[in-house]
């Protein structure tokens, strides 16, 4: 198994998104063919100097279905100081969605990259078009026999030798767990099942820290772990009066769009200000953020560059080491291109962003 807890290195793991094939839903939902590069390829600049639309190097639009992709990205990444990719898993009672990269991971062990799954456990909407309303795949989540079908999928993947293990246990992230009626039944069983099957049990990690605003959701959910996913962790730390009083100086318009900035060095000040008192949180990082190819009423972050993110990351690194406390960061990501934050080389920057990571793991 990868164990994230051996040896003193931090360990840098990347959520990994698997839209980069079509899907006969998405094929309905958007048009034929469709994957995350339709919306890369067709963003535009909404102000001067504004870096859209985002280029592959060498306009590398690949494919996930591809072995040859997969193996080029797990060489790549951990050439660079990447431990391990977190692969967005789509479960929805019996259906899954962008499930092909994975299943052809596990049967391809030329892919050595550690992994784990974050379950994407929300509606799949037309959000990005702002019909958040039209609801693609609706989430039911089930009774025990749907949570047995679910851990049978899971089974194969928690035993394979790559797969992300912290304390001996396979690591199961939940990216919105306050979404679950029954969450902490369904987690117990998944660790019960997992002893059964003779593992030592299951890490429940949550990705999303929204239930820790919600007193009653902070104190009755269980959980093992809960990660700082950034730059929303950072963003939900601001009052909701701050939020009002920032959103009148950070709306800005450009022709038939309104968009939100946010500054890059405030939020990784405020990600790096952030004390370790909680010990079940896991430190979160993130390269940039601008998902104006979804949605040109999206969010960007101004400010980003390599060279910063080299800085601040080794500075998290740095902490993260020094504190005692568990040596992993979550990445955002290694390939959200669609939502401006990925590590993999573009036109601009090259191998830059993978480069600050390789040098902020290094320097320990």
């Amino acid at each position: 198994m990868a164990e994230i807890a051996d040896g003193d290195n931090v360990k840098v793991i990347a959520f990994y998104l698997p839209q980069y094939h079509p899907i006969s839903e998405n094929d309905k939902a958007w048009g034929k063919g469709f994957t995350e590069w339709t919306n890369v390829k067709k963003a535009k600049p909404l102000f001067e100097g504004h870096y859209q639309p985002k280029i592959p190097l060498n306009g590398n639009y690949y494919n996930l279905l591809d072995g040859n992709t997969a193996r080029w990205q797990s060489d790549l990444a951990q050439q660079n100081g990447i431990f391990g990719f977190c692969y967005y898993h789509y479960w929805f009672s019996g259906r899954k969605l962008l499930e092909k990269p994975a299943e052809r991971m596990l049967n391809n062990m030329e892919v050595t990259i550690p992994f784990c799954f974050c379950w994407a456990n929300e509606n799949w909407t037309r959000k990005w078009n702002g019909a958040e309303n039209e609801v693609i795949m609706e989430q039911d989540y089930g009774d025990r026999a749907d949570w047995e079908r679910h851990f049978e999928y899971l089974l194969p993947f928690f035993e394979d030798s790559r797969y992300i293990t912290l304390n001996g246990k396979p690591v199961f992230i939940i990216y919105r767990p306050e979404l679950i009626p029954d969450v902490n039944d369904f987690t117990h069983f998944i660790k019960k099942r997992c002893i059964e099957e003779g593992l030592k049990g299951c890490e429940i990690i949550f990705q999303r820290s929204d239930f820790m605003r919600n007193e009653k959701l902070k104190h009755t959910l269980e959980y093992d772990h809960c990660i700082a996913f950034e730059p929303l962790h950072s963003w939900l730390e601001i009052t909701w009066e701050r939020i009002w009083s920032k959103a009148k100086r950070t709306l800005f318009k450009s022709k038939h769009t309104v968009y939100t900035v946010r500054d890059y060095d405030k939020t990784w000040r405020q990600i790096l200000r952030r004390s370790f008192r909680d010990r079940k949180m896991i430190a979160g990082a993130f390269t940039d953020w601008d998902n104006t190819a979804r949605n040109r009423c999206g969010l960007l972050y101004k400010g980003a560059s390599p060279e910063k993110f080299a800085s601040y990351m080794s500075r998290l690194v740095k902490k993260v080491y020094k504190s005692g406390r568990l040596n992993v960061v979550f990445l955002t990501a290694w390939n959200e291109w669609g939502e401006g934050s990925y590590l993999e080389p573009d036109e601009k920057n090259g191998f830059a962003y993978l480069q600050a990571v390789r040098d902020a793991v290094h320097q320990i």
